[in-house]
């Protein structure tokens, strides 16, 4: 599918499950997370690589940092692959200072 042939209701869905990706990972939701990723899922941040199970292991634990959220989203859609581009950012509670998401 191009980007011109990208319906409003599909774009809509995609963007309604990055908020929830957000909102979860701010709860330290596992159990959604457990739902969606897979067997095989892994990732990578600057400092740390971990595979499904550690990541989950991690969601869980309270989160340190709030105000977490995303902006300059952009979604496309390739066939039955949608890429999220964004940028994230969030407060560190212990000074205040808005950080840059990984």
């Amino acid at each position: 599918m191009s980007d011109t042939n990208q319906s409003a209701e599909d774009l809509a869905i995609l963007g309604q499950l990055n908020l929830d990706h957000v909102k979860s990972d701010q709860a330290s939701d596992a159990e959604h997370f457990s739902e969606l990723l897979a067997e095989d899922f892994i990732v990578r941040t600057p400092a740390v690589t971990r595979n499904r199970a550690e990541f989950l292991e991690y969601i869980a634990q309270p989160r340190p940092f709030k105000d977490f959220a995303v902006h300059d989203v952009k979604m496309r859609i390739l066939s039955d692959v949608a890429l999220i581009h964004g940028r994230a950012t969030y407060t560190v509670p212990a000074d205040g200072a808005e950080a840059p998401g990984t």
